[in-house]
């Protein structure tokens, strides 16, 4: 082992464990169509059980996100690894009625948090001028997502219904013991002192972290609520196949995820925030294409892609927005205030698509409400984030409040 760990190693591990915890939370997502007909469960009772982990793993990076600051990454992804493998295997084999799976799905949650790990050990591993990219190459581990859309339902039918979840309880063991071994924190790493209540009070009061959290909410939202819904919304609306449905919703990622770290070298070439509103801008204009329904062939395919480029992009450029408002030993503390809101909203939009599914047997008012959002966004950026950077690289938001 070496005695002087490399930056590059260690975003390799810390995107590797991101990547195999998201495959865990993301596990319920692909098997929504199965588990409406198995438990015989209405179009609400779906989404709230493909997007129970998704809240839960949202406001669980807020307590995360300050361990990670005091305990630092070398022993937090460990731990969280480790802890994910039990709500894996209960619904892999034990849970199979609603309420259990939504208990499982509580727990399953955990996994979404470490992104509220991963963040300040990249972040405090790479000099300002690289962060942007090293930011966004670490949040490629969000495709872990799509490892469950590709294997999901493909081994459930061709394997058996519990082995995909004892394949990644397995793969989350590795990658714990080895997390242990070989992760290391950036060396001088300030650690956060004070109690959990007063440091998250002290960074709710930092004037960057309410407009970052707005940001993510709707860039990093929307994807989550497309990663989760979308195998539903492709049954449902266009009567493709399970599996079709889920390779589609794979491919979506696979783009969004690509794009990541995209957004986060152009935030590094230019300025986060011209690249947050072009983004949101093309939000915009393609929701409003969704929104007329205009079929898969072609229209719709390049609306969806165009989503996840779009979406992808200002997911990077948001932490780019980090790497220069936040004060270095805040950022695991902010890191999971704004990943929370970035998971919430994930969560509310799948249960209004099922909703309004249900009452109008139309998604069109879902897709025109993502576009008034974005539009909002894209808005908000151009004016008063704008304004808020305007001191420069640091930043006046990186000052203490």
């Amino acid at each position: 082992m070496s005695r002087s760990p490399s930056p590059a190693r260690m975003l390799v591990l810390a995107t590797a464990g991101f990547a195999i915890c998201f495959w865990a939370w993301a596990l319920l997502s692909p098997l929504g169509p199965t588990l409406r007909t198995e438990l015989s469960l209405t179009s609400f009772q779906q989404s709230l059980c493909v997007a129970l982990p998704v809240v839960v793993g949202s406001l669980g990076r807020i307590p995360v996100g300050a361990l990670t600051d005091r305990f630092g990454a070398r022993h937090m992804f460990p731990a969280v690894a480790a802890l994910t493998i039990v709500p894996v295997l209960y619904l892999g084999h034990a849970a199979d009625s609603l309420p259990e799976v939504l208990l499982g799905g509580f727990f399953l949650g955990l996994g979404g948090t470490t992104f509220a790990i991963g963040v300040p050990c990249v972040n405090a591993w790479y000099p300002p001028a690289r962060r942007g990219l090293a930011l966004g190459v670490f949040g490629t581990g969000m495709g872990g997502t799509a490892l469950s859309s590709f294997s999901t339902v493909q081994l459930t039918e061709h394997v058996s219904r519990s082995f995909p979840f004892d394949l990644v309880a397995v793969v989350l063991a590795v990658y714990a013991v080895l997390a242990r071994l070989l992760l290391r924190d950036a060396p001088g790493r300030v650690r956060a002192t004070g109690s959990l209540y007063a440091r998250t009070l002290a960074t709710l009061r930092l004037p960057a972290t309410g407009r970052l959290a707005l940001l993510y909410a709707v860039a990093f939202g929307g994807f989550v609520a497309f990663s989760v819904y979308l195998p539903t919304y492709l049954t449902t609306a266009h009567g493709l196949t399970r599996s079709d449905a889920a390779l589609r919703t794979a491919g979506f990622v696979v783009l969004a995820v690509a794009m990541r770290p995209v957004g986060g070298w152009l935030s590094d070439r230019t300025h986060p925030v011209p690249v947050l509103t072009g983004a949101f801008a093309a939000v915009t204009a393609l929701a409003l294409l969704a929104a007329a329904e205009p079929g898969l062939r072609p229209f719709g395919t390049l609306a969806f892609l165009g989503l996840a480029a779009a979406l992808g992009t200002a997911t990077g450029a948001v932490f780019a927005l980090v790497a220069r408002l936040v004060p270095a030993d805040r950022v695991g503390a902010v890191t999971g205030l704004v990943g929370a809101a970035g998971g919430l909203g994930g969560f509310f939009p799948p249960l209004v698509m099922g909703t309004i599914r249900s009452a109008a047997h139309s998604y069109t008012w879902g897709y025109v409400l993502l576009a008034a959002t974005a539009a909002a966004a894209g808005v908000f950026t151009a004016t008063t984030v704008r304004g808020a950077d305007s001191g420069g690289p640091a930043g006046r938001d990186s000052q203490d409040p």
